[in-house]
């Protein structure tokens, strides 16, 4: 240890550390009186007092000479403990609405200590004992009117504390005023000390100075003394609508909660469809029941109910299926009269039919016995309660959930909220802080789940079972039917089958069936003729009823 303190004494002999860098004052130079602003960083009189040791661990001296090219020529000495080290890290380019740009070369070291420089920054790493560092620095000095001005930093950027700074100013004339600041950067606390002795050079000291702050140092000299060299660079905003840490972060997160939640509706659907696609054996919706063949359908589902499972909205030929099946079931007789066609009451609702057959009876009837469709077509159908009551009743059966339409809608409606919300935000990102495209994500995200809508409500496993069994059904209407149905029971059943026909899409295939029966109990007229009623009532209830 004693070694390592003999040889830092010996080279700061050697370097001159125990005398001043900057010129030797002359005893008859005048002494420059200070701007009235700098009063908290100098003083009335000189420091009073022992001089601290110029070897004092942490320690700096910086010299500054302003040459007439406009160059500064510095010298910076760093005294470091035994077994320690000090790395700074200058900076080259302050931004200040523009970045002032400067450069340093011509960069010599002397003693245990390296540095390297690049565009942005001077770095300077010290090991112990002493270190002299020699630069030159252009774009310290700017034209400002009628004066120059002269802006280099001290020092600053170190990785531990300064316990002492002492530097020097030297420049071709006196300066006019002087600005010197200490702390983090940005900070408007003034150094110390900061004063111009009988030799014209400006002294400045500063203890204690944390690890990462700064002394910064602004002389103003009049016009012309020097040479300029400042150099701006325009600084480059970054587009509002640029991939930023920030952006970036925030699409991330967007992302992955859109991909989540379609994950979950996909595994949903693919559930869904997988059922759909499952082979399906044959199904003989025929039942014994007291020695009759009669028809039940899977699962209790009406024909009314069997198109909301399967295509997840009401549909017109769900209420024309709905009114074949009540003139089946005997509330309804379909007449074919002159050139039109009149339903006619032959029993009363009641608690057998279910709230949509109700509502559908009540749209249609109401309390008149009869009622043709040139009537309906002029008294403004309305199957709002339908429309309403069926889907009701799919979520009622659990076959969903939630009811489809109020599904679709909530997921459109807030798709388009979060659309007109990035529109919002986009717009005022851009006009502040930038980041916009988080406003552009929240658009996308917003037409994605509106576009997606459509395919937000997910039937429940009991209604992709039923759907599964339709399938069996249609299986059913296409074969042979009831071929093997005894006669007495076969106009029963070819009747009740037929509204499940209609909703399915096999109404011309069924009708086939029933070639060779005549005089239908809840059909008067032309059994050729049905399918045409069956398209005008189609007709009818979808204009009516806004429908698809």
């Amino acid at each position: 240890m004693l070694a390592n303190w003999g040889a830092a004494a010996a080279v700061t002999a050697v370097l001159g550390l125990t005398q001043p860098l900057a010129p030797t004052p002359s005893p008859d130079a005048p002494i420059l009186e200070l701007p009235a602003r700098l009063d908290p960083t100098r003083p009335t009189d000189p420091p009073t007092g022992p001089r601290p040791s110029p070897l004092h661990p942490r320690s700096l001296h910086v010299a500054v000479r302003l040459g007439q090219d406009g160059r500064l020529a510095v010298t910076e000495q760093v005294f470091v403990q035994a077994n320690g080290s000090m790395t700074r890290h200058a900076p080259l380019r302050l931004p200040a609405g523009v970045d002032r740009v400067y450069t340093v070369d011509d960069v010599t070291v002397h003693g245990n200590g390296d540095t390297e420089v690049t565009a942005d920054e001077f770095v300077l790493r010290a090991g112990e004992g002493v270190t002299t560092i020699r630069y030159l620095v252009d774009g310290a000095v700017v034209e400002a009117g009628d004066h120059q001005e002269v802006r280099w930093q001290l020092t600053g950027g170190w990785d531990t504390s300064v316990s002492l700074l002492r530097a020097s100013f030297v420049a071709p004339e006196l300066p006019t005023d002087v600005v010197c600041l200490a702390g983090r950067r940005g900070s408007d606390t003034p150094c110390e000390s900061a004063l111009t002795d009988r030799g014209r050079v400006l002294r400045i000291h500063e203890s204690d100075l944390p690890a990462g702050e700064r002394v910064d140092l602004e002389v103003r000299l009049p016009a012309g003394t020097v040479g300029t060299t400042g150099r701006f660079d325009p600084v480059i905003q970054p587009s509002a609508f640029a991939v930023t840490p920030i952006s970036g972060v925030g699409l991330g997160l967007l992302a992955l909660v859109l991909v989540g939640g379609f994950a979950l509706l996909w595994l949903a659907r693919l559930r869904d469809s997988r059922a759909l696609a499952t082979d399906v054996g044959p199904v003989r919706p025929l039942v014994d029941e007291g020695g009759r063949v009669v028809f039940a359908s899977p699962d209790g589902v009406l024909p009314g109910q069997v198109g909301t499972v399967v295509d997840e909205q009401v549909d017109a030929a769900d209420v024309t299926a709905t009114v074949l099946d009540l003139a089946v079931r005997n509330y309804l007789s379909v007449r074919r009269q002159h050139d039109d066609w009149v339903l006619l009451r032959r029993n009363a609702p009641d608690a057998a039919l279910s709230r949509y057959e109700r509502a559908v009876d009540a749209a249609l009837l109401g309390d008149a016995e009869q009622v043709s469709l040139a009537d309906l077509r002029g008294c403004g159908l309305d199957l709002t309660q339908v429309r309403e009551d069926l889907y009701a009743g799919v979520v009622r059966h659990d076959w969903f959930t939630r009811r489809p339409d109020h599904e679709r809608t909530g997921w459109m409606v807030l798709g388009f909220l979060l659309a007109v919300a990035g529109v919002v935000a986009t717009v005022v990102l851009t006009l502040t802080v930038g980041h916009a495209l988080l406003g552009l994500g929240l658009v996308a995200a917003g037409l994605g789940v509106a576009a997606g809508a459509r395919f937000m409500p997910a039937r429940t496993r009991r209604g992709s079972v039923l759907v599964r069994q339709l399938r069996g059904v249609l299986g059913y209407l296409r074969g042979d039917g009831p071929a093997r149905v005894p006669a007495a029971d076969r106009e029963m059943v070819l009747s009740r089958s037929l509204p499940y026909a209609v909703v399915l899409g096999e109404t011309e295939g069924w009708l086939a069936r029933f070639a060779g029966l005549t005089d239908l109990y809840w059909y008067e007229g032309d059994l050729a003729e049905l399918p045409a009623f069956l398209r005008e009532l189609d007709a009818l209830v979808a204009a009516a009823g806004r429908l698809r």
